[in-house]
């Protein structure tokens, strides 16, 4: 993977918080990164369509839902920089994770 490809995606609000997201959830798919971000639908698609081209991501159909997950194949160093931003950035994405821990009715994978 191409560092700036990878920096590039990262470099907006709403996919980082997509992402950090999904890291801390291990998955997560549209409907509740909607729920949690509090965006249209459209909005985080378009988002989850760029990380998932720049293949920071994967998606994985399960039923009628597709879930979003970390690459597998991203390069260690790409995977390391997602786990140390997590977990030195919990109040980043603090508000986001209460707003889906509200959400009732999650899908089930």
């Amino acid at each position: 993977m191409n560092p700036v490809t990878f920096y590039k995606a990262l470099a907006d609000d709403t996919r980082l918080r997509c992402l950090l997201v999904i890291e801390q959830e291990q998955e997560a798919c549209v409907c509740e990164l909607t729920a949690a971000l509090k965006l249209s639908q459209p909005k985080i698609s378009r988002h989850l369509a760029l990380l998932r081209d720049s293949k920071v991501i994967e998606d994985q159909r399960k039923g009628q839902w597709v879930f979003y997950r970390i690459h597998p194949e991203l390069p260690s160093w790409a995977k390391d920089v997602i786990t140390s931003t997590l977990a030195s950035s919990q109040d980043y994405i603090s508000s986001s994770l209460t707003n889906l821990n509200q959400m009732s009715d999650r899908p089930q994978c």
